[in-house]
């Protein structure tokens, strides 16, 4: 008989635990009980969930013994609080905010790329996920890194509004309105328009120059492929797009990869889908294709002409599904086959 399991989702009224919750019924998860938690400004609503409406719980008064495993997604400073308070009372933690990925004793999980490091979840009940950058960029990275090695990775990123939260798309639908309408622009989530315009700053600024976004993409990278040697160069900027974030990755591989070689190893790698044909249109973009799947979507793959040991990847992938929702239930699959 299947074993079946009592889930909490934190933050189940924000923009991914919302896709957390429909990911869980899209895909089968063995669930015996779901509790949908949020906010005391959100407990009491409802939620949709295999055809019923489940009562949201109010995180203060929640008793997290009564779950085997709780998804996390509430922001930094709530996770802070509750997730080691939730560990405590015997449920596996999946915590997809900021909070715990330096730890060194939480492992920091992409399913595809390090499944492995789940194993190490018992030190202290928490298994943190990601940035959503850092995931859909190594889970394209992985099979050539284990090819021919990786030296450096010089990224630019694309990222959706969404990143933000529902404020921030909110904003974009308004500012563009506005804009269209020429009337003016109300400022609240970002510093300057995110309606046609470019921003290139994510998260706070750091000593060093680099936001905190483009930092953990240089932490993140170097936990998960198990190399404090690999070189992360990373630019973070945010797009008026609403879902999908995109990347320009350059690479420097250790030993020589052909563009062919990096095809025939991303047609075979699990969670892509290669798209690269160099034609009009014969490449992924955020909206056409990321948008809604589940995928990381891979083109525009050339041998760099500036660099004997270069290659050029373009990498688009869904940022509240794969970048955040669907990799804490990836992990949670994994946990309870091979590990409770």
């Amino acid at each position: 008989m299947k074993r079946l399991f009592d889930v909490a989702v934190v933050g189940a009224t924000g923009v991914v635990g919302n896709i957390m919750i429909s990911l869980l019924e899209e895909r089968h998860f063995p669930i015996n009980k779901l509790y949908p938690i949020a906010s005391k400004k959100s407990a009491g609503t409802r939620i949709e969930f295999k055809g019923k409406y489940l009562i949201v719980n109010d995180l203060e008064e929640f008793d997290f013994s009564k779950v085997q495993l709780a998804l996390f997604s509430p922001g930094a400073s709530v996770s802070a609080i509750y997730a080691p308070r939730a560990a405590a009372a015997g449920c596996v933690v999946i915590d997809n905010t900021s909070q715990f990925r330096r730890d060194e004793d939480i492992p920091l999980i992409v399913p595809e790329v390090n499944p492995h490091a789940i194993s190490q979840y018992k030190s202290r009940n928490i298994i943190a996920n990601p940035n959503c950058s850092t995931i859909q960029m190594l889970v394209a990275l992985k099979p050539i890194y284990d090819a021919v090695g990786i030296k450096r990775i010089n990224v630019a990123t694309y990222q959706a509004v969404s990143g933000s939260g529902k404020k921030a798309i909110e904003e974009l639908a308004t500012q563009s309105i506005a804009r269209l309408s020429g009337k003016p622009i109300k400022c609240d989530v970002y510093p300057k328009p995110i309606a046609f315009n470019v921003l290139p700053h994510i998260d706070v600024f750091m000593e060093n120059g680099y936001t905190k976004e483009e930092m953990k993409m240089v932490w993140e990278t170097k936990k998960i492929f198990e190399n404090e040697s690999i070189l992360v160069n990373p630019t973070a900027v945010r797009v008026p797009v609403f879902y999908g974030h995109s990347e320009a990755v350059h690479i420097e591989t250790h030993q020589k990869i052909t563009t062919e070689q990096a095809r025939i190893l991303l047609k075979k790698a699990p969670g892509v889908v290669l798209m690269d044909e160099r034609q009009p249109g014969g490449y992924p973009t955020a909206v056409t294709e990321a948008s809604d799947k589940d995928a990381v979507f891979v083109g525009r793959i050339r041998e760099d002409i500036s660099h004997s040991y270069g290659l050029n990847l373009w990498i688009v992938s869904d940022n509240i599904r794969k970048g955040a929702a669907l990799n804490s239930i990836q992990i949670a699959e994994i946990l309870i086959k091979e590990y409770i």
